[in-house]
């Protein structure tokens, strides 16, 4: 099933926006997460900091390994750019979530995901037929 989040609705499912920290503004760091930025935490929780090569800049495929359980997944990007997750190696597979918008991040269940995708558009990669 996708789902999606920032309350954008995506093949059918709905999924309500995680909260932030009250500060939050345009430019700014969320949850330690840089503008500009993805981010994978250590665990469930944002305040579980950063894991250590856990931030992501460029738009494109990004292999994940070792990533077992629920993260908290950051997507701090602007520009109306998104992060999908996908099963497969090098933004392949099966999309399981797309995280919209900016600055949002949602709990993720990171044990089927291989691979995460940066990009802008409507078009992606990992996304069932």
């Amino acid at each position: 099933m996708r789902t999606a989040v920032a309350a954008v609705a995506v093949a059918g499912s709905l999924m309500a926006v995680s909260a932030g920290p009250a500060s939050a503004s345009a430019n700014a760091d969320y949850y330690g997460c840089p503008y500009g930025a993805v981010c994978i935490y250590n665990g469930a929780d944002p305040n579980s900091g950063i894991e250590s090569g856990g931030v992501y800049w460029a738009y494109g495929p990004h292999n994940l390994s070792n990533q077992f359980g629920y993260h908290y997944v950051v997507n701090n990007q602007y520009g109306g750019a998104w992060v999908e997750l996908c099963t497969g190696y090098n933004g392949t597979g099966r999309g399981e979530s797309i995280i919209f918008g900016s600055p949002y991040g949602n709990s993720e269940d990171l044990g089927p995901i291989n691979s995460i995708v940066l990009g802008t558009g409507n078009t992606f990669p990992c996304t069932p037929p």
